[in-house]
């Protein structure tokens, strides 16, 4: 498989010794191409998401969902962010504006942040620590912050009842994310996600087949918290229309509103990513010991095993999010503490005596 670490040297080297920059200048170009490559990949997958979804719904509802802007209503998205973008930016009477204008730069930052630690070829991760998995929770734990100082900056009772579940409900499920994660870290032994995709390398080696059941029900209970760790339906009670508006966003306008609305597309992403890369082998090929089979499989990009797997996961999660009705607050925490957080501990005590024990493949 193509290691994408011969194009980053060669183009190091060009900086360097061609062109015979310094290291500052050499690594300031780096990051700056590195850092515009993320966002402008930030916002196309953005709009594939949001177009993914309106259509995703209208099957599930025997709808076409749109179809006048553009053939197929591609452009529909287009127009979307045409019209948010020349939306007035207004402020609220008697808000916190520090606060109001800071919550959304803490959303999008953290959602970025996460983003970056996606491996997306072999070669190709833009962050990859040794602890990688632990600086991720980290950095994506920031748009709890923002979440509830969106409520309690815009001076709107209903967006703070809003920022309270929300923030209650993330904070909640981020335990059974993390043990999920600690899990697969006792499997793999380590925490760099570069290694994590490497360990699953080789014929039926993704953590779901190498540790079994164990594996199996933190991939499951990983989907379940981090769908809620999105706020996406049936978890979505923080945005319940009937009873809150729009949430915590309520009082957002133009680009305000347009940085939550983007950071709830790509949470959805990320989290399918990292389900992707941890258990499902992330750019690694699915191998099934055949040899000519397998070096048939290996000629296709680790890019896109990584994005099939992860359009798989976002379109399971689509399809969870249209067929379950939303629940109440009490049942949302009901199932994250005395159902997905104890059977997350279990299977992690399980999954290291397994280790321990050498039971897993």
């Amino acid at each position: 498989m193509f290691d994408f670490s011969i194009v980053t040297t060669w183009f190091d080297n060009f900086l360097r010794q061609t062109l015979g920059l310094g290291d500052f200048w050499s690594i300031l170009i780096e990051c700056i191409l590195v850092g515009v490559m993320l966002l402008v990949g930030y916002a196309l997958i953005a709009i594939v998401l949001i177009f993914m979804e309106r259509k995703v719904c209208a099957y599930f509802q025997c709808r076409i969902g749109p179809m006048r802007v553009g053939p197929w209503g591609v452009l529909q998205v287009f127009a979307d962010v045409l019209k948010m973008l020349i939306k007035e930016i207004f402020f609220v009477d008697k808000a916190d504006k520090f606060l109001y204008l800071l919550a959304p730069v803490l959303v999008i930052a953290a959602s970025v942040g996460t983003f970056s630690f996606l491996p997306w070829n072999n070669g190709a991760v833009v962050l990859d620590f040794n602890v990688g998995l632990f600086l991720l929770t980290a950095v994506s734990s920031i748009g709890v912050v923002g979440v509830f100082l969106a409520g309690w900056g815009s001076n709107n009772k209903y967006s703070v009842v809003s920022a309270m579940r929300g923030a209650v409900q993330m904070i909640s499920y981020e335990m059974s994310l993390c043990l999920c994660l600690i899990t697969a870290v006792i499997l793999t032994g380590t925490m760099q996600i570069s290694g994590i995709v490497e360990a699953q390398t080789g014929a039926w080696n993704w953590l779901i087949f190498q540790g079994h059941i164990p594996a199996w029900i933190a991939f499951i209970t990983f989907l379940i918290a981090g769908n809620a760790e999105a706020n996406r339906g049936p978890f979505d009670l923080a945005e319940a229309e009937s009873e809150l508006t729009a949430g915590y966003h309520t009082e957002y306008s133009g680009m305000g509103f347009g940085f939550y609305y983007l950071a709830e597309y790509l949470n959805l992403f990320v989290i399918s990513g990292i389900a992707s890369t941890v258990f499902l082998g992330g750019w690694a090929p699915f191998n099934i010991g055949v040899d000519a089979v397998d070096n048939l499989l290996n000629y296709i990009p680790g890019i896109v095993w990584f994005m099939g797997k992860t359009f798989l996961v976002v379109w399971l999660l689509m399809w969870v999010r249209w067929t379950f009705p939303r629940l109440r607050i009490d049942q949302i925490l009901k199932l994250e503490w005395k159902y997905l957080m104890p059977l997350a501990l279990i299977n992690l005590v399980i999954m290291t005596v397994v280790v321990a024990m050498g039971w897993h493949f």
